[in-house]
């Protein structure tokens, strides 16, 4: 039976190492860290993301605002406040929730945000420097998975790991990660011929495609390290990754579960970038 790589725990610990640290700020009377998050919209998962954010936040310690906008915001208004927000010396993080409304162009409001604030990592700068292999902000989720894999001595120098998913958000940047600890790194998607042979291959495997419990046991040889980074709702509306939990755990060696796996260490991250600009 796979040992599980408790993202929940990890996350915990970081979070906890932070609230200490802004506890010390505190006590000395240095400026704490803000965040500041734009939610447009009712979107039930983009509710429950945030909120999740913003409970973290309280729970280190340090200031967090979410600006709640309606989903007839216009694109200039939303443009408006980011440019605000750039300007505000307190704000050390700016982080519009995704997806926006389709009237809303998303590239234009990545790009607006300033790079340096930019504590979601998805900024083409930060994407830029990433693959040019000196990374500053990191898209968070795949920053968590490789704290993950640290975190429980994974091996990743000479390791095959294949990516199933090619997003900005977190295929392309999961790839380039895995590439710069020296694993051999394919990454694959939906126009990916004869993918069982490719991944039986694989000694780490990122599955990361939104559909529920893709990846089975067949997928994958013995012993192999799974990544899920999938949530979608079953049919009888519990929650489950990108892989068949049950089948795959009795063949790997090590594997994230859903939730509690990948999740909270993608907030984790968010939070630790955050503090990181408040340093200086």
């Amino acid at each position: 039976m796979a040992i599980l790589l408790d993202g929940r725990a990890l996350s915990d610990k970081i979070q906890e190492n932070l609230k200490q640290e802004v506890a010390g700020w505190k006590q000395k009377g240095k400026r704490l860290p803000k965040l500041v998050v734009i939610l447009i919209g009712e979107d039930v998962g983009s509710q429950v993301y945030v909120k999740n954010k913003e409970n973290s936040a309280k729970n280190i310690g340090f200031h967090s605002q979410v600006d709640r906008l309606p989903e007839n915001t216009t694109e200039e208004e939303l443009l408006r406040r980011i440019n605000e927000y750039n300007e505000d010396q307190q704000v050390d993080g700016i982080l519009v929730q995704l997806p926006l409304p389709k009237h809303i162009d998303e590239e234009k409001i990545i790009l607006a945000i300033d790079s340096k604030k930019d504590v979601d990592g998805f900024h083409p700068l930060n994407m830029g420097k990433l693959f040019i292999g000196k990374p500053d902000k990191l898209p968070c989720t795949p920053y968590g998975i490789m704290r993950l894999l640290e975190e429980h001595d994974v091996e990743v120098a000479g390791k095959k790991a294949v990516v199933i998913g090619r997003s900005n958000i977190v295929g392309k940047p999961m790839g380039q990660l895995l590439l710069m600890s020296n694993a051999t790194v394919t990454i694959t998607h939906s126009h990916t011929k004869d993918l069982k042979a490719i991944t039986k291959e694989a000694d780490i495997v990122i599955v990361a495609i939104g559909e529920s419990e893709f990846l089975r046991a067949d997928h994958i040889k013995e012993g192999a390290v799974v990544v899920d980074v999938g949530m979608n709702r079953h049919v009888d509306g519990h929650l489950v990754g990108d892989v068949k939990f049950d089948e795959v755990s009795r063949k790997a060696s090590y594997i994230t579960p859903v939730p509690g796996g990948v999740g909270p260490m993608t907030i984790a991250m968010l939070m630790e970038q955050t503090v990181a600009n408040a340093r200086g």
